[in-house]
């Protein structure tokens, strides 16, 4: 069930300033909103002092070319050829100069389209299943609703090199709890052409709260040649990717175990997916004599909604890092099932196989690559480790269906797609910072499976 959204009150709406003055216009309104209203109507407004999240979005015109069916690329703000290709196809279409530019126009006509097909049903969804809707708060505002900070928002926009423009803003969620003082969030929103903010990323560190946590969400597939990037991870406490939307999941894994080499905090929202499959699968080995059978599981199939492998990648790496397996073979291959087959050595020389399935389904979740069902099994007859999960009914009867040699212990779940959503998981997130050695420890075996394709 999706949490009903705050009453906010909107205590400076976004304001067009120039860099050097963020500070100075920040200060301004608490001083002049800081206090009670003289008629006693108006809640103390008080700033909040948490954290500093610092919200590296793609802007509009990739999301808004993609959900209309002209963009099928990477959503990263850059203007590389596909982004060019796509607004001449786009502007050809509707009659406007084919600049191959985000014009003023051009973004016109696009939100025209885009609300037009929201009103009839017939589009307006983009392929990821977030929905684009002006009138509806971006995923940082959600995060501010449950933890109120300082939220330092960068938006890397196509077109001409302007500069950056910056605005700052305050809102305050009213909790029914306490509305008698406003804890209130502060925004600073800053957009301009990738190189542009790569121009001033000396002034961000200067932004976030100094003597609290900093938290960097980079919403695009993380690169570590990027000069903003570097810069930003270097500062924060903890750098937040979320795996189901990367583009080419099993290179931008492999940039993340680089960026883990190089001592960069890393947290994967996706990972954070996975924890009710790891669960129930430590919890099905509970009880000693199903312990001691671990070590004879030697077949795995998981199988995960067609489209991004992340999280298929990411549970095996887990399984394995705990297990001690080594990958020693890899090959996928494509189809309808997209298939990759892995195989592991055990300490005891034994091996392992495992197979992963993309499984085309009728309807996709907000997830793109969600895990279905997963088994484990031995091809020793005598052997008691026999285990399915899955998220269906229909998951559990195709693993039943393809069973091992023994009988399969059956646990179902169900995972609430609130729970899955970024922003719930993105609210537990900024709880904790740090290093993850678990996270860590299965993306390196994950790496190193890719590697076995080199």
């Amino acid at each position: 069930m999706a949490l009903q959204a705050s009453t906010i009150y909107s205590l400076q709406s976004p304001k067009d300033i120039s860099l050097n003055e963020i500070d100075a216009e920040l200060n301004q309104i608490w001083q002049s909103y800081g206090i009670t209203g003289e008629d006693g109507g108006l809640p103390s407004a008080t700033r909040a002092t948490t954290f500093t999240l610092v919200v590296y979005e793609p802007e509009e015109t990739q999301y808004l070319l993609a959900a209309l069916g002209f963009y099928n690329g990477p959503i990263d703000g850059i203007l590389g050829p596909q982004m060019v290709a796509a607004l001449q196809e786009m502007q050809k279409k509707y009659g406007l100069p084919e600049t191959g530019t985000a014009t003023v126009e051009t973004l016109t006509v696009l939100r025209e389209e885009f609300a037009k097909g929201q009103r009839s049903g017939s589009g307006g969804e983009h392929p990821t299943g977030r929905m684009l809707n002006s009138a509806s708060p971006r995923i940082a505002d959600e995060i501010a609703l449950r933890n109120p900070c300082r939220i330092i928002a960068l938006f890397p926009i196509a077109g001409e090199d302007e500069g950056v423009k910056a605005q700052v803003s305050a809102y305050c969620p009213i909790q029914k709890q306490s509305s008698s003082t406003l804890i209130c969030c502060e925004y600073i929103t800053l957009s301009g052409t990738a190189a542009a903010l790569e121009r001033i990323g000396g002034m961000i560190p200067a932004l976030l709260i100094g003597g609290l946590p900093k938290f960097l969400w980079w919403k695009a597939t993380p690169d570590p040649n990027n000069g903003l990037f570097k810069r930003l991870a270097a500062v924060c406490n903890n750098v937040i990717v979320d795996s189901c939307n990367f583009n080419e999941p099993e290179s931008d894994l492999l940039h993340l175990q680089e960026l883990v080499e190089t001592g960069v905090p890393l947290a994967d929202l996706n990972w954070r997916r996975l924890a009710s499959w790891q669960e129930l699968t430590a919890e099905a080995y509970d009880s000693p004599h199903r312990r001691a059978a671990l070590k004879e599981i030697d077949r795995v199939t998981i199988d995960y909604e067609k489209g991004n492998p992340a999280q298929a990648l990411l549970f095996l790496g887990w399984l394995a890092s705990r297990l001690e397996w080594q990958p020693v073979f890899y090959e996928k291959e494509s189809g309808d099932y997209d298939i990759t087959r892995i195989r592991f050595i055990a300490q005891d020389q034994r091996q392992v196989e495992a197979e992963l399935a993309g499984v085309p389904v009728a309807d996709v979740g907000n997830i793109i690559g969600d895990l279905i069902a997963l088994r484990l099994s031995s091809t020793n007859p005598q052997a008691d480790c026999g285990t399915v999960i899955c998220s269906e009914t229909g998951g559990c009867m195709r693993m039943e269906t393809h069973g091992g040699a023994q009988s399969a212990g059956l646990f179902q779940q169900v995972t609430s797609l609130s729970e899955q959503k970024a922003e719930a998981l993105l609210s537990q997130q900024v709880q904790r910072w740090g290093r993850e050695s678990l996270f860590e420890e299965s993306l390196g075996v994950t790496a190193n499976i890719f590697k076995l394709a080199n």
